[in-house]
């Protein structure tokens, strides 16, 4: 029997597949859509870390880095790769939440055409020219793509004017790592100093809501009478932004209901959740967000001080949470919802979202690896 994360997977494509051919878009057989991507968790359409055969990175099969059309927060990742049999697939990141699959178009050594699912408002599925979907295509040179990105109706029409950005095609992951043979250098206490260490993130539309004191870095977020945040709080990042490898350990305190994150090099998210008793997922407490799900759950109640250790290195991320290892030494597939760039090959800093929910961080600790 179909694990029921494979049968996730394949409903969520199929289901895709019938929108393109009954919008007019595609005919049967044209279309090649791979039901071989799996996740280790599939929940709100989300395919996290995808668990497809290597496809050599030949030709346009790859991971690619998007420089998306807009003047921040411009991240997008995506995925190109083949099924056990040959059948392409798509895993695409566009800008926040999680990669997702999205419908192969077409696909040459020259050029790619990827679509993500409709959306079908509400009483609205007679009506194609409500049907929405984002398009992205690419002229591929080399490691480089000259891409366009357009939102579509049912219909096929354009409802937006198209946007141009680039794409740059990542090497391959290596192997993972030998742990024992990392080396570090001095360790860096981010905590152990003020506020003028950090700066916030957002321009001047944020509302600042951080403090540092006695060595607890706290964000707090303005509520109304129901429970209803005022004002929208801005991200907090370090004015230091020279990490590259490295590994990362803190304290923090998931208050209920809490929502926020870690940002390794201002690209990867590690989550702050309050999880706890829920089934693992790749989006609860300590995940690689979106991509990679916990083997085990190991969060601790909501208020309660929870201890996370973090090693990046040569793309590959290992997690500990309360002294349990729940993500061992695994390949880092593109950055998470949120990054700052594309870009995995340059330095940065280490950011903490603020713009959802209160947090508490202490002990924060940096050891570059020397390498």
């Amino acid at each position: 029997m179909a694990s029921p994360d494979r049968l996730c997977y394949t409903s969520f494509m199929k289901t895709s597949t019938l929108n393109l051919l009954a919008a007019g878009l595609v005919s049967a057989g044209v279309l090649a859509v791979s039901s071989g991507c799996t996740s280790s968790s599939c929940s709100k359409g989300s395919c996290c870390q995808a668990d497809v055969p290597s496809c050599a990175e030949k030709g346009p099969y790859g991971h690619w880095a998007l420089t998306l059309p807009y003047d921040t927060m411009n991240a997008g990742h995506l995925i190109l790769a083949r099924d056990a049999n040959g059948k392409p697939s798509a895993t695409l990141l566009w800008r926040w939440a999680s990669p997702t699959p999205a419908d192969v178009i077409a696909l040459d050594d020259k050029r790619f055409t990827i679509q993500r699912p409709f959306s079908i408002p509400k009483g609205k599925n007679a009506d194609k020219t409500a049907w929405r979907a984002l398009r992205v295509s690419g002229v591929i040179s080399g490691k480089t793509a000259a891409c366009t990105c357009v939102t579509v109706n049912g219909l096929g029409q354009n409802v937006d004017a198209p946007a141009a950005f680039t794409a740059v095609k990542n090497p391959p992951i290596g192997p993972a790592p030998d742990l024992a043979q990392v080396k570090y250098g001095a360790p860096v206490n981010l905590l152990a100093g003020s506020m003028a260490d950090f700066e916030l993130m957002g321009g001047a539309n944020k509302v600042n809501g951080w403090s540092l004191k006695d060595g607890v870095l706290s964000n707090r977020v303005q509520r109304d009478a129901k429970g209803k945040p005022t004002h929208k709080n801005g991200n907090l990042r370090t004015k230091r932004a020279d990490f590259f490898d490295f590994n990362l350990s803190y304290e923090v305190r998931v208050l209920p209901g809490c929502n926020s994150g870690v940002y390794l090099r201002g690209i990867y998210e590690i989550q702050v959740m309050d999880s706890y008793g829920k089934p693992v997922d790749c989006h609860n407490m300590a995940a690689f967000y979106g991509r990679i799900t916990p083997s085990v759950a190991a969060e601790k109640k909501a208020g309660e001080w929870q201890r996370v250790d973090v090693t990046l290195v040569d793309r590959h991320v290992t997690v500990i949470l309360n002294g349990v290892k729940i993500i061992d030494n695994k390949p880092v597939e593109g950055p998470t919802g949120g990054a700052m760039t594309a870009n995995e090959f340059i330095p940065g800093p280490i950011y903490l979202q603020g713009d959802h929910t209160d947090a508490d961080f202490r002990n924060m600790v940096l050891k570059p690896i020397i390498k």
